[in-house]
């Protein structure tokens, strides 16, 4: 399939239980495009040489801030010269979430989940470690904007921006082949962690939810994702992801039928996690909670430095 639309698949090894990020290689309107980058490590410098070694790569495309997306970037672009294209919002959010200021405000804010003595700064340790992953930071010359088109391989995509998964995802469609690179936003296997960590979107599932709505419109036939294999029919896998949340949902609600705490109803939703796990599950706990309280279905407050959720 991939020759088919002339875009070479990278695949890149990740050290978590998610253990790979796709990313790609095609020609673009001036030289190689690259969508992506993977973690900067010395896996993805091995797998990358000999692929830059080939090409003259102009552009780099980042889909979003993570460090499995955008943390080689920064080494690439030295290597390459090429020039960098990222949505704004999520530039902001890539050049300042792992810095130490931004840190402090995550673990300040832990100790107000209710979390055991100690694991906020466990957790804060496991964000910390990804800093070195993403450095050096790349330089961003143009902002990805909603409707650009961009041409990658064989066919022009255009630019649709997909808040969710991080507040400035965004994927490529070309409308001709219905055919969608959905990197985060849609995947086959598992739902993308949709989490808030006290910075950004205040209400991420909600932008989630909004923007599968926005893609299911397109009707999208076949699904190229940055992890796990390509598959079709993006709308029944769409359904399933609303299902998958709206569940979470309900069980989130039966959680906080009296007060509780962030982290007492993580311990509802959430069971055998690492700790590199346990901060995702805790930001999507908060993703949910945040959800029923911004739609008016709990309410909130502050005891002893502790927050709590309580339905209505």
């Amino acid at each position: 399939m991939f020759k088919d639309i002339g875009v070479t698949q990278v695949t890149i090894p990740l050290p978590f239980r998610l253990n790979h990020v796709n990313c790609f290689i095609a020609e673009g309107a001036r030289g190689w495009t690259i969508i992506d980058a993977g973690l900067n490590n010395e896996v993805s410098r091995d797998i990358w040489r000999p692929i830059i070694e080939k090409h003259d790569v102009t552009d780099i495309i980042l889909t979003h801030y993570h460090p499995d997306h955008f943390g080689y970037a920064g080494s690439l672009q030295q290597l390459t010269n090429a020039e960098v294209w990222m949505s704004e919002i999520d530039t902001e959010a890539g050049l300042t979430y792992w810095e130490p200021e931004s840190i402090n405000v995550v673990n300040v804010n832990y100790d107000r989940c209710g979390l055991p003595e100690n694991l906020s700064q466990v957790l804060t340790t496991d964000e910390k470690s990804f800093n070195a992953q993403v450095k050096p930071y790349p330089t961003i010359q143009h902002y990805l904007e909603e409707g650009m088109k961009i041409v990658f391989g064989k066919y022009e995509y255009e630019v649709i921006f997909t808040p969710g998964h991080s507040d400035g995802l965004i994927t490529l469609f070309n409308k001709e082949n219905s055919i969608l690179f959905s990197t985060d936003h849609i995947l086959p296997r598992i739902s993308p962690n949709i989490s808030y960590w006290f910075r950004g979107n205040r209400n991420p599932l909600q932008s989630f939810m909004t923007s599968l709505g926005k893609i299911k419109s397109l009707e999208v036939d076949c699904v190229i994702p940055s992890h796990g294999k390509p598959f079709r029919n993006a709308n029944q896998r769409i359904e399933e992801l609303l299902e998958h949340h709206l569940e979470r949902i309900a069980e989130t609600y039966d959680a906080i039928k009296q007060p509780a705490t962030i982290y007492e109803v993580n311990q509802q939703l959430f069971r055998n996690l690492n700790v590199h796990e346990t901060r995702f599950a805790v930001g999507e706990t908060l993703a949910h909670l945040e959800y029923l309280y911004l739609n008016n279905q709990c309410e909130k407050f502050l005891q002893d430095g502790t927050w709590y959720y309580q339905g209505l």
